[in-house]
């Protein structure tokens, strides 16, 4: 048995939950396959769930803590008798599946890019050395391991829908979460976007970002923004894109201003088009790049978004 904890924004599940449903399906020789929704007011994602999977736990257990998540996952895994539990790799995933993975006895793969099985363990591929390498793992059931964002094909609907159970979990005394405040993003979601527009450190100010923004908003794309921005205080740590950042896997990837260090690339290089400006011809993002300009990003960049107003038009 197999089990997936689906991630979700309170109101429908995320495309990272979509994602760990496929790496489920791809070992399904281990098992069918369930999911639970974790959180409050969890009924309607869980019916959502539903169209993906055969059996959905749904666990009221409130607020997020990385105690109530794990206790949570463990119940739905006791109940399913799952030997493999699934889950989206990110910041929070890591606060909880190692818990979860004491608690089961179980081997924990994180971030792994892709998985497979031969019938005993579960073998994982993942980055290493900052990104500059892959290497293999292999754990023994039982086992947790996550799935790296914008790596995996998104899952499709299953043929018939599947049914929603409560799952009553007893939650020991931990901390809790009295008040939680979270930066009011506007426009495209960084991780979901199909095309991305990201500026770097040769821009020169963070003033120069409104032409980053008014081509996103043109393109109705999201923005994103290299380490160096980040840490100069230019842009928030949410639009940062890289192997400290998010990973992301857009249709097409706008580099403005990127030189494209072997970080940055790491987070963005599966993007399906990317598109480069710098005025350094010898810039590492034109060795990925699908499509370059050498040029002032400060003349380029009005360019590409009258030419973007007229293909609105």
């Amino acid at each position: 048995m197999i089990l997936v904890v689906l991630e979700h924004d309170g109101q429908r599940l995320r495309k990272g939950a979509l994602e760990a449903i496929s790496r489920a399906r791809q070992i399904g020789a281990l098992g069918a396959i369930a999911g639970v929704v974790i959180g409050e007011n969890t009924q309607a994602v869980a019916q959502e769930a539903a169209q993906y999977l055969p059996t959905v736990y749904a666990a009221e257990v409130g607020s997020y803590t990385p105690e109530k998540w794990a206790e949570a996952a463990y119940a739905a895994a006791q109940k399913s008798g799952a030997k493999v539990v699934v889950a989206t790799g990110g910041r929070q995933s890591r606060t909880w599946t190692a818990r979860l993975a004491y608690k089961m006895k179980a081997g924990l793969l994180e971030d792994t890019l892709e998985t497979s099985t031969d019938g005993q363990h579960i073998i994982g591929v993942r980055y290493s050395f900052l990104n500059r390498v892959t290497e293999k793992q292999k754990a023994a059931l039982p086992v947790v391991f996550t799935a790296k964002p914008n790596t995996t094909p998104l899952a499709e609907p299953a043929s018939s829908s599947g049914v929603v159970e409560a799952l009553e979990v007893s939650l020991p005394p931990t901390v809790e979460v009295l008040e939680r405040l979270s930066e009011q993003k506007k426009g495209v979601s960084l991780t979901e976007a199909t095309v991305v527009v990201t500026g770097g450190r040769g821009l020169g100010s963070p003033e120069a970002f409104a032409g980053v923004e008014e081509l996103a908003s043109t393109l109705g794309a999201a923005v994103g923004a290299t380490r160096a921005v980040v840490d100069a205080g230019w842009r928030p740590y949410s639009e940062q894109v890289g192997q400290t950042g998010k990973t992301v896997q857009p249709n097409l990837y706008i580099a403005l201003a990127v030189s494209g260090a072997v970080q940055h690339q790491a987070g963005m290089n599966k993007s399906k088009y990317i598109v480069a400006v710098n005025k350094d011809a010898e810039a590492p993002i034109f060795k990925i790049a699908d499509y370059g300009i050498v040029g002032d990003v400060h003349q380029v960049l009005p360019a590409l978004i009258d030419a973007a107003k007229k293909l609105k038009d």
